[in-house]
Protein backbone atom coordinates (compact mmCIF):
# COMPACT_ATOMS: atom_id res chain seq x y z
CA UNK A 1 0.00 0.00 0.00
CA UNK A 2 0.87 3.51 -0.36
CA UNK A 3 0.58 6.76 2.35
CA UNK A 4 1.66 10.02 2.53
CA UNK A 5 2.78 9.84 6.17
CA UNK A 6 3.68 6.57 7.73
CA UNK A 7 3.46 6.73 11.56
CA UNK A 8 4.81 3.89 13.38
CA UNK A 9 3.42 4.49 17.12
CA UNK A 10 0.21 4.61 18.58
CA UNK A 11 0.94 6.75 21.59
CA UNK A 12 1.69 10.31 22.56
CA UNK A 13 4.12 11.42 19.81
CA UNK A 14 2.38 9.61 17.49
CA UNK A 15 -0.69 11.15 17.66
CA UNK A 16 0.18 14.38 18.62
CA UNK A 17 2.23 14.42 15.16
CA UNK A 18 -1.36 12.94 13.26
CA UNK A 19 -3.43 15.37 15.00
CA UNK A 20 -1.09 17.91 14.22
CA UNK A 21 -1.03 17.17 10.40
CA UNK A 22 -4.98 17.09 10.38
CA UNK A 23 -5.44 20.76 11.60
CA UNK A 24 -3.76 22.19 8.22
CA UNK A 25 -5.04 18.91 5.64
CA UNK A 26 -7.48 16.68 5.96
CA UNK A 27 -7.01 14.59 2.77
CA UNK A 28 -3.36 13.68 2.97
CA UNK A 29 -3.16 9.84 3.82
CA UNK A 30 -1.99 9.44 6.99
CA UNK A 31 -1.09 5.65 8.18
CA UNK A 32 -0.95 4.86 11.75
CA UNK A 33 0.60 1.09 13.05
CA UNK A 34 0.17 -0.21 16.31
CA UNK A 35 2.02 -3.22 17.95
CA UNK A 36 -0.72 -3.02 20.67
CA UNK A 37 -4.45 -3.73 20.08
CA UNK A 38 -6.80 -1.57 20.68
CA UNK A 39 -7.62 2.23 21.14
CA UNK A 40 -4.50 4.39 22.54
CA UNK A 41 -3.67 4.36 26.05
CA UNK A 42 -1.94 6.65 28.67
CA UNK A 43 0.45 4.62 29.84
CA UNK A 44 0.81 7.65 32.84
CA UNK A 45 -2.86 6.45 34.05
CA UNK A 46 -1.75 2.37 35.05
CA UNK A 47 -0.34 2.69 38.33
CA UNK A 48 -4.11 4.80 38.60
CA UNK A 49 -5.55 2.12 37.62
CA UNK A 50 -3.99 -1.02 39.06
CA UNK A 51 -4.15 0.82 42.71
CA UNK A 52 -7.71 1.42 41.71
CA UNK A 53 -7.79 5.39 42.06
CA UNK A 54 -9.20 5.44 38.51
CA UNK A 55 -11.85 3.23 36.64
CA UNK A 56 -10.26 1.02 33.62
CA UNK A 57 -12.06 3.05 31.39
CA UNK A 58 -10.61 5.89 31.64
CA UNK A 59 -7.25 4.68 30.74
CA UNK A 60 -8.09 5.42 26.87
CA UNK A 61 -7.39 8.62 25.39
CA UNK A 62 -9.19 8.31 22.14
CA UNK A 63 -12.43 6.13 21.35
CA UNK A 64 -12.69 3.39 18.66
CA UNK A 65 -14.10 5.69 15.92
CA UNK A 66 -11.24 8.16 16.35
CA UNK A 67 -9.06 7.13 13.13
CA UNK A 68 -12.51 6.90 11.36
CA UNK A 69 -13.61 10.18 12.35
CA UNK A 70 -10.44 11.77 11.61
CA UNK A 71 -9.57 10.31 8.45
CA UNK A 72 -6.58 7.75 9.58
CA UNK A 73 -5.83 4.72 8.18
CA UNK A 74 -4.80 2.54 11.23
CA UNK A 75 -3.05 -0.89 11.64
CA UNK A 76 -2.87 -3.16 13.97
CA UNK A 77 0.38 -5.28 13.42
CA UNK A 78 4.55 -4.65 14.04
CA UNK A 79 6.75 -3.26 11.68
CA UNK A 80 10.11 -5.34 11.73
CA UNK A 81 11.80 -3.71 9.02
CA UNK A 82 12.13 -0.18 7.27
CA UNK A 83 14.39 0.35 3.83
CA UNK A 84 15.19 4.10 3.77
CA UNK A 85 16.17 4.05 0.23
CA UNK A 86 13.12 2.51 -1.47
CA UNK A 87 11.02 4.72 1.63
CA UNK A 88 9.17 1.21 2.73
CA UNK A 89 8.09 -0.46 6.07
CA UNK A 90 7.60 -4.44 5.92
CA UNK A 91 5.09 -5.55 8.49
CA UNK A 92 5.10 -8.39 10.19
CA UNK A 93 2.71 -10.07 8.20
CA UNK A 94 4.36 -9.17 5.11
CA UNK A 95 2.59 -6.34 4.06
CA UNK A 96 4.77 -3.39 2.76
CA UNK A 97 3.87 0.31 3.10
CA UNK A 98 5.24 2.72 0.78
CA UNK A 99 5.72 6.56 2.85
CA UNK A 100 6.07 9.68 1.93
CA UNK A 101 7.76 10.95 4.96
CA UNK A 102 8.12 8.64 8.08
CA UNK A 103 7.59 9.11 11.87
CA UNK A 104 8.72 6.95 13.75
CA UNK A 105 7.40 6.92 17.58
CA UNK A 106 7.87 3.48 18.54
CA UNK A 107 8.31 4.25 22.09
CA UNK A 108 10.37 2.20 24.37
CA UNK A 109 10.19 -1.46 25.99
CA UNK A 110 11.28 -2.52 29.38
CA UNK A 111 14.85 -3.75 30.01
CA UNK A 112 15.39 -7.26 31.13
CA UNK A 113 18.21 -7.63 34.02
CA UNK A 114 20.38 -11.00 33.20
CA UNK A 115 18.61 -12.97 36.55
CA UNK A 116 17.87 -16.79 36.13
CA UNK A 117 14.16 -17.32 35.77
CA UNK A 118 13.06 -13.59 34.77
CA UNK A 119 11.33 -15.14 31.71
CA UNK A 120 9.18 -17.37 33.88
CA UNK A 121 5.64 -17.06 33.94
CA UNK A 122 4.20 -14.73 36.43
CA UNK A 123 6.98 -12.25 36.71
CA UNK A 124 5.63 -9.25 35.03
CA UNK A 125 6.63 -5.30 33.79
CA UNK A 126 4.18 -2.35 34.46
CA UNK A 127 4.75 -0.91 30.74
CA UNK A 128 1.59 -1.75 29.13
CA UNK A 129 -2.13 -2.63 28.88
CA UNK A 130 -1.32 -5.69 28.57
CA UNK A 131 1.01 -5.70 31.58
CA UNK A 132 -2.18 -4.49 33.50
CA UNK A 133 -4.39 -6.81 32.36
CA UNK A 134 -2.17 -9.52 33.69
CA UNK A 135 -1.82 -7.94 37.04
CA UNK A 136 -5.12 -7.01 38.22
CA UNK A 137 -6.00 -10.42 39.16
CA UNK A 138 -3.13 -10.62 41.33
CA UNK A 139 -3.93 -7.73 43.19
CA UNK A 140 -5.61 -9.33 45.62
CA UNK A 141 -5.10 -8.86 49.19
CA UNK A 142 -2.46 -10.27 51.33
CA UNK A 143 -0.65 -11.97 48.35
CA UNK A 144 3.03 -11.57 48.64
CA UNK A 145 4.94 -8.95 45.73
CA UNK A 146 8.56 -8.86 45.23
CA UNK A 147 9.45 -5.85 43.11
CA UNK A 148 12.97 -5.69 41.49
CA UNK A 149 13.70 -2.17 41.24
CA UNK A 150 13.43 1.18 42.65
CA UNK A 151 13.07 3.76 39.57
CA UNK A 152 9.91 5.96 39.25
CA UNK A 153 7.87 2.96 37.85
CA UNK A 154 9.08 0.40 40.43
CA UNK A 155 7.62 2.28 43.24
CA UNK A 156 4.38 2.92 41.85
CA UNK A 157 3.65 -0.37 41.09
CA UNK A 158 4.96 -1.17 44.90
CA UNK A 159 2.64 2.12 46.14
CA UNK A 160 -0.45 0.34 44.40
CA UNK A 161 0.24 -2.64 46.19
CA UNK A 162 0.55 -1.16 49.32
CA UNK A 163 -3.12 0.44 48.68
CA UNK A 164 -4.57 -2.96 47.60
CA UNK A 165 -3.30 -4.68 50.77
CA UNK A 166 -0.37 -7.09 49.29
CA UNK A 167 2.35 -7.85 51.66
CA UNK A 168 5.64 -5.98 49.90
CA UNK A 169 9.33 -6.50 49.20
CA UNK A 170 11.21 -3.69 47.13
CA UNK A 171 14.71 -4.93 45.97
CA UNK A 172 17.04 -2.63 44.69
CA UNK A 173 21.06 -3.17 43.67
CA UNK A 174 21.96 0.44 44.35
CA UNK A 175 22.79 1.89 47.82
CA UNK A 176 19.78 4.14 47.58
CA UNK A 177 16.02 4.45 45.77
CA UNK A 178 15.19 6.84 42.74
CA UNK A 179 18.99 7.90 41.89
CA UNK A 180 18.02 9.58 38.50
CA UNK A 181 14.66 11.17 39.61
CA UNK A 182 15.99 12.62 43.43
CA UNK A 183 18.61 13.34 45.30
CA UNK A 184 19.76 12.00 48.26
CA UNK A 185 17.76 13.94 50.91
CA UNK A 186 15.15 13.45 48.78
CA UNK A 187 16.22 9.58 49.01
CA UNK A 188 16.43 9.70 52.37
CA UNK A 189 12.43 11.28 53.52
CA UNK A 190 11.21 8.86 50.77
CA UNK A 191 13.13 5.84 51.87
CA UNK A 192 11.33 6.27 55.47
CA UNK A 193 8.18 6.92 54.41
CA UNK A 194 8.13 3.81 52.60
CA UNK A 195 8.70 1.70 55.00
CA UNK A 196 6.24 3.43 57.27
CA UNK A 197 4.00 2.25 54.93
CA UNK A 198 4.71 -1.48 55.29
CA UNK A 199 7.58 -1.99 52.28
CA UNK A 200 10.31 -4.51 53.16
CA UNK A 201 12.69 -2.17 51.03
CA UNK A 202 15.89 -4.05 50.39
CA UNK A 203 18.58 -1.42 49.03
CA UNK A 204 22.25 -2.84 48.01
CA UNK A 205 20.95 -6.04 47.35
CA UNK A 206 21.70 -7.98 43.98
CA UNK A 207 19.39 -10.62 42.85
CA UNK A 208 20.87 -13.97 42.11
CA UNK A 209 18.19 -16.07 40.83
CA UNK A 210 14.13 -16.67 40.50
CA UNK A 211 13.05 -19.67 41.15
CA UNK A 212 9.52 -20.74 40.91
CA UNK A 213 7.61 -24.02 42.32
CA UNK A 214 5.55 -26.13 41.27
CA UNK A 215 2.95 -24.52 43.15
CA UNK A 216 3.59 -21.47 41.17
CA UNK A 217 4.83 -19.33 43.96
CA UNK A 218 8.51 -18.12 43.64
CA UNK A 219 11.50 -17.90 45.96
CA UNK A 220 14.38 -15.44 45.12
CA UNK A 221 17.93 -16.03 46.07
CA UNK A 222 19.81 -12.74 47.29
CA UNK A 223 23.43 -12.39 47.41
CA UNK A 224 24.46 -12.22 51.33
CA UNK A 225 20.86 -12.31 52.25
CA UNK A 226 18.18 -15.03 52.94
CA UNK A 227 15.44 -15.80 50.14
CA UNK A 228 12.64 -14.30 49.69
CA UNK A 229 9.02 -15.74 48.62
CA UNK A 230 6.57 -14.23 46.63
CA UNK A 231 3.46 -15.25 44.68
CA UNK A 232 4.43 -12.92 42.02
CA UNK A 233 6.97 -10.61 40.56
CA UNK A 234 7.24 -6.93 39.31
CA UNK A 235 10.65 -5.75 37.20
CA UNK A 236 11.44 -2.33 36.75
CA UNK A 237 15.03 -2.08 35.92
CA UNK A 238 14.69 0.43 32.92
CA UNK A 239 13.58 1.12 29.55
CA UNK A 240 15.00 1.02 26.09
CA UNK A 241 14.09 3.05 22.92
CA UNK A 242 12.56 0.34 20.39
CA UNK A 243 14.17 0.53 17.58
CA UNK A 244 15.75 -2.63 16.93
CA UNK A 245 13.73 -2.67 13.38
CA UNK A 246 16.44 -0.17 12.36
CA UNK A 247 19.33 -2.02 12.20
CA UNK A 248 19.54 -2.02 8.80
CA UNK A 249 19.38 1.60 8.02
CA UNK A 250 21.58 4.37 7.69
CA UNK A 251 19.14 5.99 10.65
CA UNK A 252 22.20 7.53 13.29
CA UNK A 253 21.33 5.82 16.64
CA UNK A 254 23.17 6.38 19.92
CA UNK A 255 20.56 4.79 22.34
CA UNK A 256 17.47 6.94 21.11
CA UNK A 257 17.05 8.06 17.06
CA UNK A 258 19.11 10.72 17.06
CA UNK A 259 16.86 14.03 15.98
CA UNK A 260 17.59 17.63 15.34
CA UNK A 261 15.53 20.72 16.54
CA UNK A 262 13.20 20.03 14.02
CA UNK A 263 12.85 15.91 15.08
CA UNK A 264 14.90 15.34 11.57
CA UNK A 265 16.75 12.05 11.41
CA UNK A 266 19.85 11.73 9.48
CA UNK A 267 18.00 10.54 7.01
CA UNK A 268 15.64 12.63 4.54
CA UNK A 269 12.14 12.55 4.96
CA UNK A 270 12.56 10.54 8.24
CA UNK A 271 11.75 11.91 11.67
CA UNK A 272 11.40 10.33 15.13
CA UNK A 273 9.64 11.64 18.46
CA UNK A 274 8.29 10.27 21.82
CA UNK A 275 10.20 8.32 23.91
CA UNK A 276 12.36 6.92 21.18
CA UNK A 277 14.35 10.00 19.99
CA UNK A 278 17.24 11.71 21.73
CA UNK A 279 16.16 15.61 21.53
CA UNK A 280 17.60 18.74 21.84
CA UNK A 281 17.53 19.58 25.65
CA UNK A 282 16.54 23.38 27.68
CA UNK A 283 20.46 22.87 28.95
CA UNK A 284 21.79 22.16 25.47
CA UNK A 285 22.54 19.27 24.88
CA UNK A 286 21.44 17.93 21.81
CA UNK A 287 20.64 14.32 21.86
CA UNK A 288 18.86 13.17 25.23
CA UNK A 289 16.22 11.16 26.06
CA UNK A 290 13.08 12.56 27.97
CA UNK A 291 10.87 9.79 28.43
CA UNK A 292 8.11 11.95 29.55
CA UNK A 293 4.29 12.46 28.32
CA UNK A 294 4.62 16.29 27.36
CA UNK A 295 7.88 16.28 26.03
CA UNK A 296 6.36 13.05 23.48
CA UNK A 297 2.99 15.63 22.23
CA UNK A 298 5.69 18.62 22.01
CA UNK A 299 8.24 16.43 19.86
CA UNK A 300 4.98 15.12 18.19
CA UNK A 301 3.73 18.34 17.07
CA UNK A 302 6.87 19.57 15.80
CA UNK A 303 7.81 16.72 13.79
CA UNK A 304 3.66 16.85 12.01
CA UNK A 305 4.75 20.89 11.27
CA UNK A 306 7.62 19.75 10.27
CA UNK A 307 6.44 17.17 7.52
CA UNK A 308 3.92 19.62 6.63
CA UNK A 309 6.86 21.55 5.41
CA UNK A 310 6.32 24.43 8.58
CA UNK A 311 10.10 24.56 9.16
CA UNK A 312 9.01 24.68 13.13
CA UNK A 313 11.72 24.23 15.74
CA UNK A 314 12.03 22.43 18.78
CA UNK A 315 12.36 24.66 22.22
CA UNK A 316 13.95 21.96 23.65
CA UNK A 317 13.10 19.24 26.21
CA UNK A 318 12.96 19.98 30.21
CA UNK A 319 12.88 16.43 32.56
CA UNK A 320 10.22 16.83 34.82
CA UNK A 321 8.67 13.88 36.95
CA UNK A 322 5.72 14.15 39.01
CA UNK A 323 3.25 11.66 40.72
CA UNK A 324 2.10 11.07 44.52
CA UNK A 325 2.79 8.12 46.21
CA UNK A 326 3.04 6.98 49.75
CA UNK A 327 0.77 9.93 50.71
CA UNK A 328 3.52 12.06 49.32
CA UNK A 329 4.20 14.04 46.19
CA UNK A 330 7.43 13.52 44.65
CA UNK A 331 8.84 15.58 41.84
CA UNK A 332 12.03 16.74 40.37
CA UNK A 333 12.96 18.75 37.03
CA UNK A 334 15.93 19.68 35.16
CA UNK A 335 19.15 19.85 37.47
CA UNK A 336 19.24 18.92 40.83
CA UNK A 337 21.53 16.07 41.72
CA UNK A 338 23.90 16.02 44.20
CA UNK A 339 27.38 18.00 43.70
CA UNK A 340 26.46 19.78 41.24
CA UNK A 341 28.05 23.33 40.55
CA UNK A 342 25.50 25.43 41.83
CA UNK A 343 23.96 27.36 44.99
CA UNK A 344 20.92 25.54 47.04
CA UNK A 345 18.34 27.31 48.49
CA UNK A 346 15.56 24.94 50.33
CA UNK A 347 12.34 25.55 51.58
CA UNK A 348 11.67 26.62 54.96
CA UNK A 349 9.69 24.11 56.96
CA UNK A 350 7.30 26.79 58.26
CA UNK A 351 5.89 27.34 54.40
CA UNK A 352 4.53 23.62 54.78
CA UNK A 353 5.53 22.24 51.56
CA UNK A 354 7.95 19.64 52.97
CA UNK A 355 11.24 19.33 51.35
CA UNK A 356 11.85 21.57 48.03
CA UNK A 357 14.79 21.89 46.84
CA UNK A 358 15.93 24.50 44.54
CA UNK A 359 19.37 24.95 42.38
CA UNK A 360 20.62 27.96 40.72
CA UNK A 361 23.39 29.25 38.29
CA UNK A 362 24.12 32.50 37.76
CA UNK A 363 21.23 34.17 39.06
CA UNK A 364 19.36 31.28 36.50
CA UNK A 365 17.20 28.40 38.45
CA UNK A 366 18.23 24.68 36.66
CA UNK A 367 16.06 22.52 38.82
CA UNK A 368 14.34 21.61 41.54
CA UNK A 369 13.37 18.41 43.66
CA UNK A 370 10.53 17.76 46.00
CA UNK A 371 9.51 15.50 48.22
CA UNK A 372 6.36 16.63 50.48
CA UNK A 373 2.96 18.27 50.10
CA UNK A 374 0.68 19.23 46.68
CA UNK A 375 0.58 22.89 47.27
CA UNK A 376 4.53 23.14 46.10
CA UNK A 377 2.78 21.77 42.99
CA UNK A 378 1.92 25.39 42.25
CA UNK A 379 5.61 26.47 42.32
CA UNK A 380 6.44 23.63 40.58
CA UNK A 381 4.34 24.90 37.35
CA UNK A 382 5.99 28.36 37.11
CA UNK A 383 9.22 26.63 37.68
CA UNK A 384 8.95 24.88 34.60
CA UNK A 385 8.76 27.97 31.57
CA UNK A 386 11.85 29.61 33.97
CA UNK A 387 14.03 27.39 33.47
CA UNK A 388 13.10 26.62 29.96
CA UNK A 389 13.25 30.01 28.66
CA UNK A 390 16.63 30.85 30.75
CA UNK A 391 14.53 33.42 32.24
CA UNK A 392 16.88 34.93 35.20
CA UNK A 393 16.14 35.24 38.69
CA UNK A 394 17.67 35.84 42.14
CA UNK A 395 16.56 33.40 44.22
CA UNK A 396 15.46 34.67 47.46
CA UNK A 397 13.53 31.84 48.74
CA UNK A 398 11.09 33.43 51.50
CA UNK A 399 9.84 35.59 48.41
CA UNK A 400 10.49 32.71 45.62
CA UNK A 401 6.23 32.50 44.76
CA UNK A 402 6.12 35.97 44.34
CA UNK A 403 9.00 36.58 42.73
CA UNK A 404 8.17 33.81 40.20
CA UNK A 405 4.38 34.88 39.64
CA UNK A 406 6.08 38.11 38.20
CA UNK A 407 8.64 36.66 36.09
CA UNK A 408 6.35 33.90 34.77
CA UNK A 409 3.43 36.79 34.08
CA UNK A 410 3.18 36.68 30.55
CA UNK A 411 5.65 33.39 29.78
CA UNK A 412 3.81 31.01 27.94
CA UNK A 413 3.95 27.64 29.91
Amino acid sequence: MQTDVLIIGNSAAGLSAAETIRKYDFDKKITIVSKESGPAYSRVLLPYVLRGKLDYDNLFIRDGNYYIENNFYYIEGLIVSVNTESKTAVCESSEIIKYDSLLIATGSNPVKPPIPGIESEGVYHMWTKDDLDHLMPHFNKDKRVVVIGSGFVSLQAAWSAVCKGLKVTVIELADRIMPSVIDNKGAEILTGKIKECGVDLRIDTLTLAIKKRDDGTFVIDLKDQSSIEADFIIVGTGVKPNTSFLEETDIDIDRGICVNRYMQTSVDDVYAAGDVAGGPTAFGDQHQIHALWPTAIEMGKVAGMNILGKQFVYEGSLNMNVTQMYDMTVASMGQFTDNLDCDEHLMPESSGMGYLKICAKDDQIIGACLIGKTSAMKIFGMLRPVIRLNKKLKVDITRLESDLQKLTYGVAH
